[in-house]
């Protein structure tokens, strides 16, 4: 179905520009439901989440504007990057979510965590990659693999010690940072390691057993999934981190679910193969039921009234 959306809830710069909603899985959200594709009550929860989260936002200081960088050719090859307070700072490169087929790097803007790490001594990176169907997800995280390869060869003039970078994801996002991180040759394609990685955060994924994945989620998140993995088994294998979690892996995981079945049930499945592979691995739950508590992680996640916070705060804090 066509969206009969107005240009501000397609994402557009200016939408961006004017902080009309904070984060891009609410702009997902307001999109979908506009559109039709979602009961027309969501509409109203998404729009009641924006005012909310913008009247949140709006009480923080100003962010100074981001550096752009093209890591590709292609337009959506791109990252913003605020450089930290400091130097020799660790870095948080964050990959947005969308479904795989959606969102934007902008979404943090208007986000909690750019002002909480940067005032807390970090370095932030905030990626876009390519799009489902244009490219794969195979190509997805390739991306974010070659991402990482050109924030780390040039971290002595972006100021950030390439020796703590962390990757971070949310979703969709979440998942791509499981793969790159449990799936060695997209680093190795790319130059890397897994050993470049100093620690890795999932919020609140699910797509970490594709198999298991489609075959509990109902109609709407099913048909995002195949649009995504398609129908080979052998190809959603490859796809799902829960198949490469045996060693070697990143070293150290921090994986958050909120109070959604399907993301706890996979959350804890790839916990406990890669904690048994030897990496470092915490789980932990956060409250937020349905649609609302995941889009809440990723909105609040530097709030410091936000539990999540505190977690990734400590989790951060032991890595070195």
């Amino acid at each position: 179905m066509t969206s009969h959306a107005p240009d501000w809830m397609r994402g557009s710069p200016a939408f961006f520009r004017r902080g009309e909603v904070a984060g891009q899985a609410l702009n997902i959200l307001i999109r979908r439901a506009v559109s039709g594709r979602w009961p027309a009550f969501l509409a109203a929860v998404a729009l009641w989440l924006s005012s909310t989260a913008t009247a949140r936002a709006s009480q923080d200081p100003p962010t100074a504007a981001p550096e752009t960088l093209a890591y590709g050719a292609e337009p959506l090859q791109a990252l913003d990057f605020w450089r930290a307070r400091g130097t020799a700072a660790p870095l948080i490169v964050f990959v947005h979510g969308g479904g795989w087929q959606n969102g934007d790097k902008r979404g943090t803007q208007r986000s909690q965590q750019v002002p909480h790490y940067l005032s807390t001594g970090y370095a932030f990176a905030s990626l876009n990659y390519r799009l489902v169907p244009a490219v794969n997800v195979e190509t997805q995280a390739q991306d974010v693999a070659m991402a990482l390869k050109y924030l780390l060869e040039r971290a002595t003039s972006l100021g950030f010690d390439r020796k703590r970078v962390v990757l971070m994801g949310h979703s969709a996002g979440a998942h791509l940072a499981a793969l790159v991180g449990t799936d060695g040759r997209y680093l190795e394609t790319a130059g890397l390691r897994l050993g470049d990685l100093a620690g890795i955060v999932l919020l609140d994924g699910a797509g970490y057993d594709v198999a298991a994945q489609l075959k509990e989620a109902g109609p709407r998140l099913r048909r995002t999934y195949r649009e995504a993995f398609g129908s080979d088994p052998a190809r959603q294998r490859a796809l799902s981190p829960l198949s490469h979690a045996t060693a070697p892996n990143a070293r150290s995981f921090l994986i958050l679910h909120v109070e959604r079945s399907d993301s706890a049930q996979q959350s804890r499945a790839l916990g406990e193969a890669l904690r048994a592979a030897g990496a470092a691995v915490e789980v932990r739950g956060l409250s937020g039921r349905g649609l609302s508590g995941h889009m809440e992680i990723n909105v609040r996640l530097g709030d410091p009234s936000y539990p999540g916070t505190t977690i990734v705060d400590r989790w951060l804090g032991t890595l070195w």
